[in-house]
């Protein structure tokens, strides 16, 4: 395990500017400033992965291709989201959410069920200097949708669960013509779909589907963007755990 605890500021500024070349190598535009940011961000994670669980990831160089540059490959579509405060579902050490909130000027709320990840999340968006516009919420996604109907112009997901799952999660806490912006790795045809499928039922429609490859060779990704435009056919949400026993699509 890479030891975060050790990394001077210069070894910190040296990450920063692999980071730096990952992107620019990528076509992902992050300014230096944002991506010391994404960095400290990382380094915090990792100093508080040693005594609560958040990552497996704890190469410091893999981190930056799975955590941080895995998380901005989301930032162009949501740009293209209309204006409004966006969540993050089931956000773990705070990805994509945190890397989004320090690159973008839009409001975060950061959502996951695990109270440990919650206040660990909570302690880095203090750190990060954030806390004007991003927080950090414990409930589950079913529940928080009830007492937050239509409240989000965008919705972001990372390897939290099949597209049917997520479609339904999100729809409830989606402004008309907002998004839920997803990103998976290998998904295979029939969970697309079935999220299809799941994305009429709750009023949603695929706007956008773009494949990439991440640098070093550490994955595939499909980046989903569903659009909120009808009412659901059915009253979401469903009671709490219903959308994964009986999934819509």
């Amino acid at each position: 395990m890479t030891e975060c605890a050790a990394i001077s500021i210069p070894e910190s500024d040296a990450l920063t500017s692999e980071f730096l070349r990952l992107c620019s190598k990528n076509d992902l535009s992050v300014s230096p400033e944002f991506a010391e940011r994404c960095v400290q961000h990382l380094l915090l994670v990792l100093e508080v992965n040693k005594t609560t669980n958040l990552t497996r990831i704890t190469d410091l160089h893999e981190a930056l291709v799975l955590h941080i540059f895995d998380s901005l490959t989301l930032l162009p579509y949501l740009c293209a989201a209309p204006d409004g405060p966006c969540l993050d579902m089931g956000t773990g050490a705070g990805f994509p959410g945190i890397p989004l909130c320090l690159c973008s000027d839009r409001h975060f709320t950061l959502l996951d069920s695990v109270g440990k990840k919650v206040h660990a999340v909570s302690s880095f968006i203090e750190s990060l200097g954030l806390a004007s516009r991003c927080e950090a919420v414990q409930d589950r996604v079913e529940s928080f949708a009830a007492s937050h109907p239509g409240s989000y112009a965008a919705v972001t997901a990372r390897a939290m669960s099949s597209l049917p799952v997520l479609v339904e999660y999100a729809a409830p806490l989606l402004i008309s013509g907002g998004y839920l912006i997803v990103s998976k790795g290998n998904p295979a045809c029939d969970e697309l779909d079935h999220g299809d499928h799941a994305a009429k039922i709750c009023g949603l429609r695929l706007v956008n589907q773009s494949s990439l490859e991440l640098p070093l060779d550490l994955g595939h990704r499909e980046i989903l963007v569903y659009e909120r435009y009808a009412k659901p056919r059915v009253v979401l949400p469903r009671a709490v755990g219903a959308a994964k026993k009986s999934p819509l699509g």
